[in-house]
């Protein structure tokens, strides 16, 4: 049996620590890549981003941040930073004096040291297999020493004789910062991390947040950027999709059985069901992360199909001349084989994925707990509850909503005229 992914995580780390200069940052990549458009750090899927109008208060302020997050368990490897304070630098600086003897354009020289050292991208070429990004950059061989530097030369505007821009500018070596990040004009600082998966995110972006808030001065500011944002922000909405979703799932249902009631009795089958698979990630102390999500949606389309199974055979019933507690009984009865079929076909495919079975099981394990858990639980109960709400909403539709035209159901005649008299209630007698 392999090591689980902490342990391979954790023995990767040591040996790469042993390197000197190597800082391992480990991503894990889980097989089932779900990309929802937002860019993440270079150094992990989720990116926090702090920033401030003084640069010197900004890079004070990573470093504190960056060793108060060091020792979070949640975290797959430590955090990282882009702040680079010891990258060699080499400073060229513009001797305009001589670019004006010599006629060369500062325009024109600053233009050939970006195409040449900072792979610059001027077009890209589509054909109907694939695209290509054309990039100008100097030769592998030309850009690796800064004595290469005095083998560059520029073309003045005026003249054909080449310049060498050693001619025309100063170059200083020196160590410094690699980059300059900015975030809407501030200086900034982006971490960038990944999870554990039995970690909850939603867990560790608030340690984060509180980190922030108790280290970070009150001119530097943090927030999370990317992907991170953009879960957080769907979390947020997910209540109301839900309840969006519910609602559309009505409307359809009573278009389709001209009812007000029978969609309520349809859906009152997701209940249960969501109840019973948060309560299995709970139990199994899985974490609501975006898989177990989707398959709380997809639990609610499988177990939506009970109710459905049942309330349309009763509504045929009940067109054909049956009392609606006749018509449900044998709805019952005739359904439960169906019900039983296709929730065990849908059981016996989410279980390999509770189980964790396969590379990256894992993280795709919530996905299959929700899925497991909701349906065994509401098989227990929905084949018990329905029919009594049923009967329940039935009565309320003959007996209150039949008695305003506009709320009346499809089936009033039936239920008025055609339905067959209860055994122990015989109808009464007429006179002519």
């Amino acid at each position: 049996e392999r090591a689980d992914i902490d342990t391979v995580a954790a023995q990767l780390r040591k040996a790469c620590s042993s390197i000197p200069g190597v800082l391992p940052t480990l991503n894990p990549q889980p097989v089932l890549q779900i990309n929802i458009g937002a860019a993440g750090s270079q150094f992990g899927r989720y990116s926090y981003v702090i920033s401030g109008i003084d640069p010197n208060e900004v890079y004070a302020a990573a470093d504190k941040l960056g060793a108060k997050l060091r020792d979070y368990p949640g975290f797959a490897s430590p955090p990282r930073s882009d702040l680079f304070r010891a990258t060699p630098n080499l400073d060229i600086q513009i001797d305009r004096d001589r670019t004006g003897t010599y006629g060369v354009s500062t325009t024109k020289l600053e233009g050939l040291l970006r195409a040449a050292y900072s792979q610059n991208y001027v077009y890209l070429i589509k054909t109907p297999d694939d695209q290509y990004q054309v990039i100008v950059e100097a030769d592998d061989q030309a850009r690796t020493s800064p004595q290469n530097l005095r083998e560059v030369y520029v073309k003045p505007d005026n003249g054909s004789t080449m310049i060498p821009i050693r001619a025309v500018t100063k170059a200083q070596q020196n160590v410094g910062l690699q980059s300059v990040n900015h975030l809407n004009q501030f200086t900034s600082v982006t971490f960038g991390f990944d999870t554990k998966p039995n970690a909850a995110l939603g867990d560790v972006i608030n340690y984060i947040q509180k980190s922030a808030a108790e280290v970070l001065p009150p001119s530097v500011t943090g927030e999370l950027q990317g992907e991170g944002l953009v879960l957080q922000q769907l979390f947020r909405a997910l209540p109301f999709l839900v309840i969006a979703a519910v609602f559309v799932m009505y409307v359809i249902l009573g278009i389709l059985y001209e009812s007000y009631v029978h969609p309520v009795t349809v859906l009152s089958t997701l209940f249960p069901a969501v109840v019973g698979g948060l309560m299995t990630l709970w139990l199994f102390n899985s974490t609501l992360s975006l898989y177990s999500v989707i398959g709380l949606f997809l639990l609610m389309g499988l177990v939506k199909k009970n109710g459905i199974m049942i309330v349309d055979f009763a509504l045929h019933r009940l067109d054909e001349g049956y009392e609606w507690r006749e018509a449900i009984h044998e709805a019952s009865v005739e359904r439960f084989r169906p019900i039983i079929m296709t929730t065990l076909a849908a059981l016996m495919g989410a279980l390999p994925i509770a189980f964790g079975v396969g590379a990256d099981g894992s993280s795709r394990r919530p996905l299959g707990l929700v899925i497991v858990g909701g349906l065994v639980v509401s098989q227990l109960l929905t084949l018990y509850i329905t029919p009594v709400i049923y009967l329940w909403l039935e009565w309320f539709q003959e007996h209150v909503l039949d008695r305003v035209p506009f709320l009346r159901s499809a089936h009033f005649h039936e239920h008025e005229f055609t339905h067959k008299p209860d055994p122990g209630h015989p109808a009464p007698a007429t006179t002519s």
